[in-house]
């Protein structure tokens, strides 16, 4: 069989990763360090890393896509990529991205951190006999979720959730029905907003969902809120958002994300005392990036054997 060379921007680890993984069925494959966009011709395959800051602004190099022909993003969503990589449709290029590979880490984040708001943690450690005061602890089974996205992110959440006795309730932008039979779906973020005790976004970054956390919609929520963000910083108008939580609009925030990342020193998050806040690392775990390399190398091998590849674009 003929050999195949892969670029990629990916890091050494996860070049390893892949080429372990493809061992099998393509022993003849090679994983190479590619930096950029340039270089890369007479390469077939690209292991695309998601770009920030100047690099997302990136133009198309001349001559894009060179003699590629199949591309696998190392992420699930499509925004951190220069626009011309993913918008614009080359009939010669098919490109792949990493949904679902971070499903499971993700899913129990978001439940830990509901247990820690509930439970009062770390607040209820003491170490001194004089802090031996018991604290009054809220119940997370009984209370609703809700999820804003109900896809594999989403679908991964409510089924934790639902077993340890939530109630889910999730906005979906597809009218079809519910993958999880017990998760109620309904049409609009204001309908969902006054039903949850905790609300989980996990909506993609796009100019409909920009800021749909505002003002208006945090109006409609319950007092004792716990709103956490797992998605996009841009989901969320900050400004409101802290404006809300000094009103007692709501009462606790966790964000994994913030717009833009990383906050700038002295930004009023850091400090806030009903503000949680993590350095967008729930997604961050050795099974997930076992699993990219796993779907990576599954979908190159299925791609040289001129089958369809999973999540395409």
């Amino acid at each position: 069989m003929q050999d195949l060379v892969v670029a990629s921007q990916w890091n050494e680890a996860m070049n390893h990763r892949v080429e372990s993984a493809l061992r099998e069925q393509m022993p003849q494959a090679r994983v190479v360090p590619a930096h950029g966009w340039d270089g890369l011709q007479g390469t077939r395959v690209l292991l695309a890393m998601a770009s920030h800051g100047s690099e997302a602004a990136a133009a198309q190099p001349a001559g894009w896509p060179f003699d590629l022909r199949f591309v696998q993003l190392m992420s699930s969503g499509i925004d951190p990529y220069p626009p011309w990589l993913t918008k614009g449709r080359n009939p010669q290029l098919t490109i792949a991205t990493a949904r679902g590979t971070s499903a499971a880490p993700m899913a129990e984040f978001a439940l830990a951190v509901i247990f820690a708001h509930a439970k009062r943690l770390p607040q209820i450690w003491i170490d001194h006999a004089e802090a031996w005061q018991p604290t009054l602890l809220d119940s997370v089974a009984g209370s609703t979720l809700g999820l804003v996205g109900l896809g594999a992110l989403g679908e991964a959440v409510a089924r934790k959730a639902l077993g340890v006795g939530m109630n889910v309730v999730a906005l979906r932008r597809s009218a079809t029905a519910s993958p999880v039979p017990q998760v109620r779906v309904v049409a609009t973020l204001e309908e969902l907003m006054p039903l949850a005790d905790h609300l989980v976004l996990l909506a993609p970054a796009t100019p409909e969902t920009r800021h749909m956390i505002h003002a208006g919609t945090l109006a409609l929520a319950k007092p004792q809120l716990h709103l956490i963000n797992l998605a996009r910083g841009s989901l969320v108008d900050q400004d409101a958002l802290l404006a809300a939580l000094d009103r007692g609009q709501i009462a606790a925030v966790t964000l994994d994300v913030t717009e833009p990342e990383p906050l700038p020193a002295g930004h009023p998050l850091y400090t806030h005392p009903r503000v949680r806040l993590s350095p967008h690392t729930s997604v961050l775990s050795a099974a997930v990036f076992d699993a990219v390399a796993a779907k990576a190398a599954h979908n190159i091998f299925a791609w040289w054997q001129g089958e369809a590849v999973e999540d395409a674009l």
